[in-house]
């Protein structure tokens, strides 16, 4: 399969965090960049603004994930197909307090409905043009904590969440095996982002936070940008081997978790 010349990249939660460094390089690659958000309106016009500055275009919707009309209107007003999607917006254990600050049984469905439900919807509504164009690249992003290993520190629907998005990755891969879309997962472990400070990063103080890093593999938190390289390359006919694969993006944690140690004196 050969690649348009100019991709059109469609990245969820992209005001923030990994997915703001998703945009940032895929808009730098030359791609064509499309990105959601929804609380994070600021954010993503100082994004947007920022890389304006430098002569590149890139547009903000917002979007509320895991929510039909919403996904509808989206797609409606997207100004062309999807070459790319990057299924990136999430919510975590803390953070979906911010979404839904109702009951914890609402806080769940939530986490369900925002991080698999939606890139389920996303993807069963974006793959059929995909097909249609013999060129599509998916890439989920999930996490260490349920993708890989298993976390106690958080909601058990977080994990459950990361999981299934997993297993949703498993499925479009072979479904999609015999044709020109490749699917991935990526897995990070500690990134050093808003939902990682909101859930553990938040509550420590300096001492605490300089131990809890020094627990973790390579004993340094991942930065952002370098989860969105990864997705980056996961996108260029390099990756195309990699098809299916769950890849655990996390120094290592996944295979122990018991480093992850954020309440450890």
């Amino acid at each position: 399969m050969t690649a348009p010349t100019t991709r059109n990249v469609l990245i969820t939660g992209g005001s923030s965090g990994i997915g703001r460094e998703a945009v940032r390089g895929f808009a730098r690659a030359g791609d064509t960049v499309w990105f959601t958000y929804l609380t994070g309106a600021r954010r993503a016009k100082e994004l947007v603004d920022e890389l304006a500055a430098e002569g590149l275009a890139v547009t903000a919707y917002e979007f509320q994930q895991g929510e039909w009309d919403s996904h509808q209107n989206l797609l409606a007003t997207l100004p062309g197909p999807v070459d790319v999607l990057i299924n990136n917006a999430a919510v975590g254990s803390k953070t979906v307090e911010d979404y839904e600050p109702g009951a914890a049984h609402e806080r769940s469905a939530a986490m369900l409905r925002i991080n698999s439900v939606g890139p389920l919807w996303l993807s069963q509504q974006i793959v059929p043009d995909m097909l249609d164009r013999g060129y599509g690249k998916i890439v989920n992003v999930a996490s260490v904590g349920g993708g890989v290993a298993t976390f106690a520190e958080f909601d058990p629907a977080d994990g459950m969440s990361k999981a299934a998005l997993v297993q949703l990755s498993r499925q479009l891969a072979v479904e999609l095996a015999h044709t020109p879309v490749d699917v991935f997962a990526v897995c990070p472990g500690a990134v050093e982002t808003n939902m990682l400070g909101a859930s553990v990063l938040g509550r420590l103080d300096a001492p605490a936070r300089q131990a809890f890093e020094a627990r973790l593999p390579k004993q340094r938190l991942i930065q952002p940008d370098e989860i969105a390289r990864l997705i980056q390359w996961l996108c260029t006919a390099d990756a195309a081997t990699l098809h299916g694969a769950v890849l655990d993006a996390s120094f290592g944690l996944g295979l122990a978790p018991g480093l992850f140690q954020p309440g450890a004196a």
